[in-house]
């Protein structure tokens, strides 16, 4: 996917989906929601495989989010941005004739660029048999080979060229971004940003993950129910305030998690636990289990269209189903609590669904994460302090993904999560920074060496 031509090789971000099946041309709208779960994607191959490609793709879609889909002043994150500019366009923004790449580029950046791109005569788009789009079918140590030109100086020439090709793509016509900010969409990208920020070492990424997640808690979270959209895009303004959907509550739910998990601020916390507490209330149907994706009607109130029926999702399509997402949050909630009622709702949640859900294959990727959680036992590393050493105790417990695993840093021991307290209190008392590794329902001692770390965790995962 990051070489074809579904990835976005100048800005960064992945398009909405390919159109064919060699993955060259795409539909280039750009959505939030993917780029969010794909951002996770891609943190998490480097975490399990350690490949510095996807350091890299995680790093340039961060880019991309940055300059295109975030209110860098307030927090929140955009909704998308379009494909096109206009009817009469069709993916022009976004590709390029040999003409153009060749009037943006030195003779030797064109040289690296053009092969390495496939930017030829013939390109790709039906529309216009002379667009290319940007897609690699051959490493640039072949490039370099063809062109003469040693590797060091052929990625040279290629970054040369990416910047100047981005230039003057920017002075085309942009098409338009939709700057709602959405509650689960900035939920899903607030987690991926958390995620992202400590898995990269990118603390600027995290704080703007916080501040997104502050904005949306502000606005659209009372402490009893939460709105569906934060703000509404240029040109509208509305005072009526929508009613948040179950996706809404659960995807900021874990949002608040990974919140707490990254700061150790209990506030995250407790957050989490009352969103898990109201949407049981307003969606949970404790006759046949499962969640519905709407609240029940108010007396007296009058749904149109689709709304009138309340479904359980449980289908992956675009974003990941809300019945699973909240089973997951459910699981997560119960092992840091021990509030048994949370795991018995999250079970009853997945068996709902158990008699048809393998009929759903990759779209039932959420309900195979969530049972999971369901299964295999809580694996939670809790890292105290706040020096160079907590750090490296930090890196080394993200090194390897999990469904299963939580890491959490926490500068102290003041204020605890129900089973947390109940363990980390009777610690014996260590001088430095120390991790505790706890599976199941118990916890080793403290570990004080990153490679002390990285073996226990390679025996209980």
């Amino acid at each position: 996917m990051s070489k074809g031509g579904i990835y976005d090789h100048l800005a960064g971000g992945f398009h909405r989906y390919s159109v064919d099946e060699r993955w060259v041309v795409p539909h280039f709208e750009k959505m939030s929601y993917d780029n969010s779960e794909l951002l996770k994607n891609y943190v998490h191959g480097l975490q399990t495989f350690g490949e510095p490609e996807c350091a890299r793709i995680a790093r340039e879609m961060i880019v991309w989010i940055d300059e295109w889909l975030s209110d860098r002043v307030n927090g929140g994150f955009y909704a998308s941005q379009d494909a096109d500019f206009s009817l009469d366009d069709d993916g022009d923004y976004f590709t390029w004739t040999l003409t153009e790449a060749r009037a943006a580029l030195t003779p030797k950046e064109l040289a690296v660029a053009a092969p390495y791109f496939d930017i030829g005569e013939i390109g790709d788009m039906h529309h216009n048999h002379e667009k290319n789009v940007l897609h690699i079918d051959i490493s640039l140590e072949t490039v370099a080979k063809q062109a003469g030109v040693s590797p060091e100086e052929a990625r040279s020439l290629l970054a040369t060229a990416k910047a100047k090709l981005y230039a003057v793509r920017k002075t085309r016509p942009t098409p338009y971004v939709d700057k709602t900010i959405y509650v689960a969409w900035n939920a899903m990208m607030i987690s991926a940003y958390l995620e992202a920020g400590r898995v990269l070492a990118m603390p600027e990424v995290t704080a703007f993950a916080l501040k997104s997640l502050d904005r949306v808690l502000a606005a659209a979270w009372d402490g009893a129910s939460m709105a569906h959209v934060v703000a509404y895009g240029e040109g509208v303004n509305t005072g009526e305030r929508i009613a948040g959907v179950l996706e809404d509550y659960v995807f900021t739910g874990h949002a608040a998690l990974d919140a707490w998990e990254s700061t150790g601020d209990i506030r995250y916390f407790n957050t989490a636990l009352a969103i898990a507490e109201i949407a049981i209330g307003k969606f949970y149907d404790s006759a046949q289990g499962a969640f519905f994706d709407t609240e029940t009607p108010a007396e007296g109130e009058v749904r149109l269209g689709a709304l009138t029926t309340r479904r359980k999702p449980l289908q992956d399509s675009p974003t990941p189903a809300a019945n699973p997402v909240a089973a997951a949050l459910l699981l997560r909630l119960e092992a840091l609590t021990g509030r048994e009622e949370f795991a018995a709702k999250a079970q009853s949640t997945l068996e709902c669904f158990a008699g048809v859900v393998e009929h759903l294959g990759l779209y039932a990727a959420s309900y195979g994460l969530a049972l999971q959680r369901l299964i295999l036992p809580p694996v939670q590393v809790c890292i105290v302090g706040s020096d160079a050493l907590a750090t490296e105790l930090e890196r080394a417990a993200l090194v390897r993904y999990a469904v299963n695993k939580s890491v959490i840093r926490l500068s102290s021991l003041e204020q605890l999560p129900p089973s947390l307290a109940e363990t980390l209190s009777h610690l014996p008392k260590v001088e430095e920074s120390f991790a505790v590794l706890c599976s199941g329902f118990s916890c080793q001692p403290p570990i004080t060496s990153p490679d002390v770390l990285v073996e226990a965790l390679g025996k209980v995962l």
